[in-house]
């Protein structure tokens, strides 16, 4: 059972969704500050102001005691972390996108460069003065 797992291990496609997953978490962290350094603070100021991670709606406010201690958080629905987590998404889905219609475009150009010219067949004429041949006959 060992030995199957190595064998697993040491497969090439695993070896690359390994590299592949960690490449993604460090993409995901500048995507991250991307969107929350750079995209969103121009956003924010054009919403007058708004800091979208602190939006919310609060369902209920959070209990203290009567040193100043926070008893009971608050409940709230932070929509503003959410719409942050849309921009982020769409940021990396339209990046992939770029990427992957580069990679297309590259292997296209290749395959057109590597495939041998297709082979000359008769001209229509060529066919048809057959045909009137064979219907001759």
């Amino acid at each position: 059972m060992l030995k199957e797992f190595k064998a697993f291990i040491m497969k090439g496609n695993v070896l690359e969704l390994a590299v592949a997953v960690i490449i993604a978490g460090a993409f995901g962290a500048i995507v991250k500050s991307l969107t929350a350094d750079v995209i969103m603070p121009p956003i924010g100021l054009a919403l007058g102001g708004a800091d979208f991670s602190s939006l919310a709606i609060v369902l209920q406010e959070g209990v203290s005691n009567d040193a100043g201690e926070l008893v009971q958080e608050e409940v709230a629905i932070r929509y503003g972390i959410f719409i942050q987590r849309i921009l982020d998404f769409v940021i990396i889905a339209f990046i992939v996108f770029m990427i992957i219609r580069s990679y297309n475009r590259l292997t296209e150009k290749k395959e057109a460069e590597e495939a041998p010219p297709a082979p000359k067949g008769p001209s229509q004429e060529e066919l048809l003065a057959e045909i009137r041949d064979l219907l001759k006959k």
